[in-house]
């Protein structure tokens, strides 16, 4: 699959042909070989030039060969044969060098990029490394520090930045294999040995050993235990510190380590993940329709709120003409001055111009006659969500999409005060919703195919990750987050403090533990929603069985602290202390131990030692329980898209695939034994019951992920 041609004479045309992105697989690889070795033996040929079939060079191995036995020539040596040629070989790159297509790159004696070309080294986000030398040739070329940078995070840089650090030759707006070929013909006769890397050293300051030894501190901290990284560090001293061959003996060794990792399983099973929860189709017998998405070019948003505002930024940085409504003009001018901000600074960080023209603002609802989707995001309250839409409902026109942001609510409820329930749907943005990549677009009982569809292309144009779930309450990620979160607080009323809880969540790999993440959000939301429900009280037995909601047990840890006007970094107190309101840096607070040694001694509870273990298994297998209880329900596509629920917008570490997978990698059996115990322990903590899933997936002996809906009680998807 790599095309040979004679061009200009003297120049051989190698043609990498396997759409979409001419990946490297066997088929290519043997095709590539073939072709260098014939070029390099014809006589007439002088110069060669590699390029890719469709304006895409290559975008890297063959993921799905990954699980197979090797078959095919290995890159390794085939990218050597080049390098090692007696004939001037370059790359012309367009579209994208990604992996081991920028490592053949690399192995080409020059590169030639089209100026919209992108190139980098994602192994890591693979839980692998570049292992066909590019942790080797990289930093010879470019030198040591970019070289880490961009091998330890798999960032994609431009043809223009590339050309400034050094990874191309030459840049330009015309045909990169045109300009190539021209170029291969200009070198005929010219020294190769400075041109092949693998003979170089790497260009490295005196204090080379303090650099590495710096990098490595900082990729640990970033990587909160992803191996991958830490392992690219490595490799790369190899390259600072070693010849090249047992440089490239070290990258070997370290991939092959790699390779057989379960976190490699859990990164490489997140990418298929992600790709597949994008696919929505319909669920076959739930519903009939086309489902075709509609064509959006004109959007609302009504409320200028924290949300609002991010959903405003979201859709104009989409290319999407924007009508943003509030109901107060002060409010309006407020959100107006914040949606320009956010949208110049996006601009600069992207050397581009804001697209403000986009925008019109206005508070009044009959603006809104013409536009194509709606997106509702007023305060979080469902008689003023009603409101809303009972007027968009007579305002809009009768085909346009009518979509509302809630983190839980009950879509149909809002859908039966409309004119038209099967236009209405849920988008359940994470805040800030411009930055954060999860979208939940929820179904409810009468949306309509086409509707859900359009929600879903919007998500995308949107760059989102959008994952279809069903009507309940929480929806899946909320849901199944309300158990993880009693769970932590029942923790702290049996002995445990913030800081142990936080500290063995973040050491499994979470971005912040789950009292940080609370004083981030400010505890005084929760409050509120628990007044509202009737839950609050000081002084009330947390075993009462009045505290029960929904038959779950319900901790007034939260609304004590509440009452100490402690509503987390906004007040500079929470579950932890703040230099000033409104500061990031968390310190265990001497005043929340005694509130909790207060609260212990006051309903009798006996303080013990609480272990990370405990913490982890009682945290994380409550949330996975749920996890189950939400495929018995039919709310969730399959265990992917819970998976991706969780890792792009609960900060689930990436490199342990998600919380249903994580389950599958524990083994079921073990996750059911640990939730026996605890639920015997804690036989007033309903959500530690095994789910009716679980228990039948380890009676039939542990089936493997993509098999877990065979299992299901129920026939088909609601979804």
């Amino acid at each position: 699959m790599a095309r040979y041609a004679q061009v200009q004479g003297s120049v051989a045309l190698i043609t990498l042909t396997n759409p979409p992105v001419n990946a490297l697989s066997a088929a290519v690889r043997l095709g590539i070989t073939e072709a260098v070795t014939r070029a390099l033996r014809d006589p007439k040929v002088k110069s060669v030039v590699i390029c890719g079939e469709n304006g895409v060079f290559c975008g890297g191995a063959d993921i799905r060969e990954f699980a197979k036995p090797m078959t095919g020539p290995p890159l390794v040596p085939m990218i050597s044969a080049i390098e090692e040629g007696d004939k001037p070989v370059v790359a012309a790159i367009e579209g994208v060098a990604f992996g081991g297509g920028l490592e053949l790159a690399l192995g080409c004696h020059y590169r030639i990029a089209h100026s919209k070309a992108r190139v980098g080294l994602p192994e890591v986000t693979l839980g692998l490394l570049p292992a066909a030398g590019g942790t080797q040739r990289l930093p010879r070329l470019i030198g040591l520090a970019p070289a880490l940078e961009l091998i330890t995070t798999g960032r994609h840089v431009t043809a223009q930045e590339a050309l400034k650090l050094g990874i191309v030759d030459k840049v330009t707006d015309q045909s990169a294999q045109d300009l190539a070929i021209q170029f291969a013909q200009e070198v005929i006769g010219q020294p190769l040995l400075p041109r092949k890397l693998s003979t170089q050293l790497t260009p490295c300051p005196p204090d080379v050993d303090t650099i590495l030894d710096e990098a490595m501190a900082r990729v640990k901290q970033r990587a909160r235990g992803a191996m991958a990284p830490v392992a690219c560090v490595q490799a790369v001293r190899a390259a600072v510190n070693l010849p090249y061959q047992a440089g490239m003996q070290k990258e070997q060794e370290l991939m092959a380590f790699l390779f057989r990792s379960s976190q490699a399983r859990a990164l490489q099973y997140c990418f298929f993940a992600q790709r597949a929860v994008g696919k929505w189709s319909l669920s076959s017998g739930a519903h009939s329709g086309n489902s075709k998405p509609r064509p959006v070019t004109k959007a609302a948003v009504i409320g200028l709120g924290t949300m609002g505002r991010g959903i405003t930024v979201a859709l104009v940085k989409a290319g999407l003409s924007v009508v943003a409504v509030e109901t107060n003009k002060k409010q309006l001018e407020m959100g107006k001055q914040m949606v320009s901000a956010m949208l110049k600074h996006d601009a600069q960080k992207m050397n581009a111009v804001p697209r403000l023209d986009l925008l019109h603002y206005t508070t009044d609802l009959s603006e809104l006659k013409n536009t194509d989707l709606i997106i509702e995001a007023v305060f979080e309250d469902m008689a003023l969500k009603k409101e809303v839409f009972k007027k968009l409902s007579s305002v809009c026109k009768p085909d346009a999409v009518l979509c509302t942001n809630t983190s839980g609510l009950d879509v149909d409820e809002l859908a039966s005060v409309t004119k038209r329930p099967e236009l209405v749907v849920g988008m359940h943005f994470f805040a800030p919703a411009h930055v954060m990549k999860l979208l939940e677009v929820v179904r409810g009982s009468r949306s309509s195919p086409e509707v859900m569809a359009t929600a879903m292309h919007l998500g995308k144009r949107l760059g989102k990750v959008s994952v279809v779930v069903g009507n309940c309450s929480g929806f899946v990620g909320n849901r199944m987050l309300r158990p993880y979160l009693d769970q932590a607080n029942f923790l702290l009323e049996e002995g445990a403090t913030p800081e142990l809880v936080d500290g063995a969540l973040e050491e499994f790999g979470f971005p912040m533990g789950v009292f940080k993440v609370s004083d981030l959000s400010g505890l005084d939301v929760g409050w509120r929603i628990r007044k509202e429900a009737g839950l609050t009280g000081p002084n009330v037995d947390p075993k009462d069985p009045l505290r029960r909601r929904q038959g779950r047990r319900y901790s007034p840890l939260p609304d004590l602290v509440c009452e100490q006007g402690r509503l987390g970094q906004k007040s500079g107190r929470g579950w932890y202390l703040y230099d000033k309101p409104g500061g990031r840096v968390a310190t265990p607070d001497p005043d929340i131990h005694k509130l909790l040694e207060d609260y212990r001694v006051r309903h009798g509870i006996r303080p013990r030692q609480i272990g990370s273990q405990e913490v982890l298994e009682r945290c994380l297998f409550a949330l996975i329980n749920e996890g189950f209880r939400v495929l018995e329900d039919g709310m969730a596509m399959g265990p992917e898209g819970i998976d991706m629920i969780y890792v792009f917008g609960y900060g689930w570490p990436r490199h342990r695939g998600g919380p249903m997978f994580y389950a599958a990698m524990v083994g079921l059996p073990r996750v059911l034994e640990r939730l026996e115990y605890y639920q015997q322990v804690h036989p007033d903590v309903p959500h530690l019951q095994p789910s009716s899933l679980l228990r039948r997936l380890v009676v039939n002996g542990s089936p493997p992920l993509d098999k877990w809906r065979d299992f299901l009680q129920r026939p088909h998807s609601q979804l």
